[in-house]
């Protein structure tokens, strides 16, 4: 079996997939790329058992045939050729394989490819298209929310809520929430999953600029994504999602209009003299003011800023951890934003100012109990 391909067209194929192949793997079968020749189509694929990643290049072939090669050796001698076409020689018995370049030939121990697992059939029981742009804002949006506590595996994804009118991805870790909605994604069928946060974030990374339709099919246990000549095919978490719904407060008085960057701006600096494990800031908003603080007991250090901002409402006096609203600022995409309170015990929502046509946001933050310092 041989085929001849472009070393820099191979190398970027093999990079897409890449990011699915673990660092220690179940099986060391799964350190390998399943490279699958079909004559001129060139199939390629990565796994971890949960989330499978194909793609495909056009090579110059005749032969037909299969081989397990090890990711991490073919990527490093790809990215250190220069750009030149490679002949891949691979024996079928002994599964040797064998990179010819223009001035030199290296050796690969392969793997039969008969152990590698083949990827999940996805009974399609619904599916739906969209843009890969809006796939990829909602990806954004919401994955920086999800928990990396395994103890509540539902919260490690993100749930997908497909509804006739609209479509909400929802993220949370138990401190923050947000719930990011379009009105140009539906379906006449409602269903909800959750996806994985690996599988986006490698979804997110490979998806294409531009408005490229991605089809998306999901079966009970799993979701098939596929857009231009990439597949991915991931595993759903088979969890209930909290009743996220009830969490967010209704009735919220207090509103606080202010500019995002100055607001984030401050808070980067105020965070700075605040409690290394608490990460406490305190909000005080009296009139027009709001004055931003932060005290680290331990070591005497402490900090303040006072901003200007439109508010309605009764003066309050509220704590946040620095960390989740700087990080929840930062990724979001507007000038102004208004904080709706209601209580100091009470969370607090983040409503973006500027939105795109059929996008609707709100982010939550749970308030910490301020120190007794004044």
């Amino acid at each position: 079996m041989k085929f001849v391909v472009s070393s820099s067209e191979l190398l970027k194929h093999l990079a897409t997939i890449s990011g699915v192949i673990a660092s220690n793997p179940i099986v060391p079968i799964l350190e390998n790329f399943l490279l699958e020749l079909d004559e001129t189509n060139l199939t390629i694929t990565a796994s971890d058992m949960q989330t499978v990643m194909m793609t495909e290049a056009q090579v110059e072939s005749s032969d037909k045939g299969s081989i397990a090669v090890p990711a991490k050796l073919l990527m490093e001698t790809l990215r250190s050729l220069p750009e030149q076409p490679v002949t891949v020689n691979i024996d079928e018995d002994s599964f040797g394989v064998e990179l010819v370049t223009s001035n030199g030939r290296f050796k690969l121990a392969g793997e039969n490819p008969m152990d590698f697992p083949h990827a999940p059939e996805v009974n399609k029981n619904f599916s739906i298209e969209l843009d890969s742009n809006v796939l990829g804002a909602a990806i954004a949006n919401t994955i920086f929310a999800t928990s990396t506590d395994d103890l509540r595996p539902a919260m490690t994804g993100v749930f997908v809520q497909v509804e006739t009118d609209h479509t909400t991805f929802v993220a949370t870790d138990g401190h923050r929430l947000v719930r990011y909605r379009r009105e140009d994604v539906k379906s006449e069928n409602s269903t909800s999953m959750i996806l994985p946060r690996k599988a986006l974030m490698l979804l997110k990374s490979s998806l294409p600029s531009g408005d490229v339709p991605v089809k998306a099919e999901f079966s009970n246990s799993n979701a098939f994504f596929s857009f231009g000549n990439i597949k991915m095919i991931c595993r759903l978490i088979d969890e209930r999602y909290p009743d996220y719904e009830n969490v967010i407060p209704q009735n919220n008085p207090n509103h606080m209009k202010i500019g995002r960057a100055e607001l984030l701006s401050t808070l980067k600096r105020i965070s700075i003299y605040s409690n290394k494990t608490t990460h406490q800031i305190r909000l005080k908003v009296t009139g027009n003011e709001l004055e931003i603080s932060a005290e680290d007991l331990d070591y005497s250090n402490e900090a303040n800023e006072k901003l200007v901002c439109e508010y309605t409402g009764e003066d309050i006096e509220i704590g946040f951890n620095a960390k989740f609203l700087v990080e929840m600022l930062s990724n979001l995409n507007t000038d102004n934003l208004t904080l709706e309170m209601s209580q100091p015990n009470r969370a607090g929502l983040i409503v973006p100012e500027d939105k795109e046509e059929n996008e609707d946001m709100l982010l939550l933050v749970m308030p910490v109990m301020l120190n007794s310092y004044s």
